[in-house]
């Protein structure tokens, strides 16, 4: 099974149908796979369960098939029932111990962060990465808290010897920043899935993160 964590890889793509231009999680999962994404989170946020389990069923091929990692949001349930590479949880969700006692050692488990005190307690619990975010205001999750900016960014690199990936409001005119203060991987909802073209959009991000000199 394909174990890909942050920092072995550039960019972390989501899925998000409200955002994707019609598109559906095949067509989106498609899109970014064929561009060489080797990291896909399932995060369909108003999805039914039975249509997540489908849905999730169908991407654990397509990832397998393009030797990429695929990772569930929240639901510890629906990864284990499709094989899933891991899930990512965040601060509200089912505790890194709970869900690893679920899904066993070889999974990957990551958490969403969002202070020094976030950090310091995921790595002690367990999580194999961390988000780090949201590092701008954004508007493709509910309930988010208020952007953290650059300082705890900084603040992980420094401290944090773990692979973690910049998260919240991240796009192609602002990814250089985020890669400046040290994040290798970062990730993107709305700037690809939204795109119309998300290939195109995926290797234009990818230029960008390379202007970091």
């Amino acid at each position: 099974m394909p174990r890909i964590l942050p920092g072995e890889t550039d960019i972390y793509a989501l899925t998000d149908s409200r955002l994707a231009l019609g598109r559906s999680v095949e067509q989106q999962a498609r899109a970014l796979l064929s561009a060489g994404v080797k990291i896909l989170q399932y995060r369909e946020k108003h999805a039914h369960a039975g249509v997540m389990l489908e849905e999730c069923r169908l991407l654990r091929r397509l990832t397998l098939e393009a030797g990429a990692c695929f990772i569930v949001n929240d639901h510890v349930d629906i990864a284990m029932l499709v094989d899933a590479d891991g899930v990512h949880v965040g601060q509200d969700d089912l505790p890194v111990r709970e869900a690893r006692r679920l899904l066993g050692p070889d999974k990957i488990i990551g958490l969403s962060t969002h202070s020094p005190e976030q950090a310091l307690a995921a790595v002690e619990a367990g999580a194999d990465y961390i988000g780090v975010g949201p590092i701008f205001a954004t508007q493709t999750k509910e309930d988010v808290c208020a952007p953290v900016g650059f300082s705890y960014l900084e603040w992980v690199v420094e401290h944090i010897h773990h692979p973690f990936v910049a998260i919240g409001g991240i796009k192609e005119h602002n990814i250089v920043q985020v890669v400046r203060r040290g994040a290798t991987c970062c990730a993107l909802v709305s700037e690809l899935v939204g795109a119309p073209d998300i290939a195109a959009k995926v290797q234009a991000v990818r230029a960008a993160m390379r202007k970091k000199a």
